[in-house]
C-alpha cells in the first residue's frame, strides 16, 4: 500500500497579515497531482485541517473542494482533527462521507475502531486519532494523570486490543508533541500543566505511525514521523523544507520512505543590519523577492524603515530593532507628575528611538491624547 501523509494545512491561515488562500489552494493542486502520479492508495492528513475553530467560509469551501477532489482520486482518505480544530464541526456527517472513501476522524471515543482496507498483502487497520485534550478525557477515560502522555497511552492501549484481534498491519494518525522532534513558532503551546511531550515508545508496535502538529518534518525513527506544514507560517521554519512524506507499506510494514517537496510560494529570508547596510549590500541581492524578516541593528531608529526597506525588498513583512550596544529591552520610565499626557509621549518616543519627535509626529500625538479625553475637565474632576 503506497501512503502519502500530510498534516497540517491550517486552511485560511496569513502569514504576518499576508494571505495564504491562494497558496493552499496550490498546494491542494500539487497533492491531487502526487496522488495520481505517485500511484497513492492512502491519503493520511493528521490534524489541523483548519487554522481555527470556526474557519472564514472560503477555508471552508477550500476543504469541501479538496476533500471532493481526492474523494474522486484514486486514493482513499482517512484524516483526523487537530488542536485548532473544532472536532465536531469538521466531524460533521462524517459516517455519511465514508461512503465516498474519505474517512473523517475526530471522536475520541472511536480510537479503537479502525478504517479496514485492503491490498495485495491483506488487510491494514488505520487507526485516527484525534488530537485528545487531557481534560477532556481524563473522567471518561478514567486516566490517574492529567498529561497528554496519558491521554494517548489510553488511546493506544484501546488500539492494541483491537489490533490484537486482527491478522492487519496497523497505521495510526496522532495530533501531539512526541519527544525528539523540534518545534518552530507557529505551532499552539498544547502543554497541560507544563508537560505536553510524549515518548515515541508510546507507538511501539505500529507499522507506520503518521504525525502532526509541528510544522517541520521529522524522522523519529522509522516507522514514526512528522510531515511537517506544507507552508511556512512563521520565520523560524525558514530554513524547513516543506512537503509530505511517500511511504510504502509492504508486507511487512515500511519498506520506504520519501519525503515529497510542496511548491514553494515565495522563499522567507532573515536579514541584518543597519538600514543603510541592508539598502546597498549587494550579498543580499537573492532575498530581493523573498518575504523578508529584517533585524536592525541601528543605534536609534531609522525614520520609515519599513517604507525605505521595502524599496528595495517589496515583500518585507517584519522589522525588529536590535541596535548595536543598545538595551532593546530596556523600557522607558518617564517622569509623568506635573507634565501633561502629550509632553510625556514626546519624552518616551524621543527615549526610545533616540531622536525627538517630527512636527508631523508631535501633532498625531496631540490628536491621540485629545481623542483619549474627549472630556478635557475629566482629570480635574477625578483628582478632585
Amino acid at each position: 500500500m503506497r501512503i502519502l501523509h500530510t498534516s497540517d494545512w491550517h486552511l485560511g491561515r496569513s502569514f504576518h497579515r499576508e494571505g495564504m488562500l491562494g497558496h493552499q489552494a496550490a498546494y491542494v493542486d500539487h497533492l491531487v497531482d502526487v496522488v495520481e502520479r505517485e500511484r497513492v492508495d492512502l491519503v493520511v492528513v493528521a490534524g489541523d485541517i483548519y487554522d481555527r475553530a470556526l474557519p472564514h467560509v472560503d477555508a471552508v469551501r477550500l476543504a469541501d473542494e479538496t476533500l471532493a477532489r481526492l474523494a474522486g482520486s484514486r486514493a482513499q482518505v482517512v484524516l483526523t482533527s487537530g488542536n485548532h480544530d473544532s472536532a465536531q464541526r469538521l466531524g460533521f456527517s462524517s459516517r455519511l462521507i465514508d461512503a465516498a472513501g474519505v474517512f473523517i476522524r475526530t471522536d475520541a471515543g472511536g480510537v479503537g475502531t479502525p478504517v479496514l482496507l485492503e491490498d495485495a498483502h491483506g488487510q491494514v487497520a488505520v487507526y485516527g486519532i484525534p488530537y485528545l485534550d487531557p481534560d477532556s478525557v481524563r473522567e471518561p477515560w478514567g486516566l490517574a494523570g492529567r498529561s497528554h502522555e496519558a491521554a494517548l497511552t489510553e488511546a493506544m492501549r484501546r488500539i492494541n486490543a483491537d489490533k490484537a484481534g486482527r491478522n492487519a498491519r496497523s497505521v495510526v494518525l496522532a495530533h501531539a508533541f512526541v519527544a525528539g522532534a523540534q518545534p518552530s513558532d507557529s505551532e499552539r503551546d498544547i502543554s497541560v500543566g507544563g508537560v505536553s511531550l510524549v515518548p515515541t515508545s508510546v507507538f511501539d508496535g505500529v507499522d507506520y505511525t503518521a504525525l502532526g502538529h509541528l510544522h517541520g518534518r521529522h524522522t523519529l525513527t522509522d516507522t514514526v514521523r512528522y510531515s511537517g506544514s506544507p507552508l511556512a507560517y512563521s520565520f523560524s521554519e525558514v530554513n524547513h523544507r516543506k512537503g509530505s512524506w511517500l511511504v510504502d507499506l509492504g508486507a511487512d510494514g515500511v519498506s520506504t520512505a520519501e519525503f515529497i517537496d510542496a511548491p514553494v510560494p515565495r522563499r522567507l529570508a532573515r536579514i541584518r543590519g543597519s538600514l543603510d547596510d541592508l539598502l546597498h549590500d549587494l550579498t543580499i541581492t537573492e532575498h530581493e523577492d523573498a518575504w523578508v524578516h529584517a533585524t536592525l541593528t541601528d543605534s536609534t531608529r531609522p525614520l520609515q524603515a519599513m517604507d525605505r526597506l521595502r524599496e528595495r525588498f517589496p515583500h518585507t513583512l517584519v522589522i525588529a530593532f536590535e541596535p548595536i550596544g543598545g538595551d532593546r529591552l530596556r523600557v522607558p520610565v518617564a517622569r509623568t507628575q506635573g507634565r501633561s499626557d502629550h509632553a510625556i509621549a514626546l519624552d518616551f518616543v524621543a527615549e526610545l528611538r533616540g531622536t525627538p519627535a517630527t512636527k508631523a509626529e508631535s501633532a498625531l500625538l496631540q490628536a491621540a491624547v485629545d481623542a483619549c479625553c474627549e472630556d478635557p475637565d475629566f482629570d480635574v474632576l477625578v483628582s478632585g
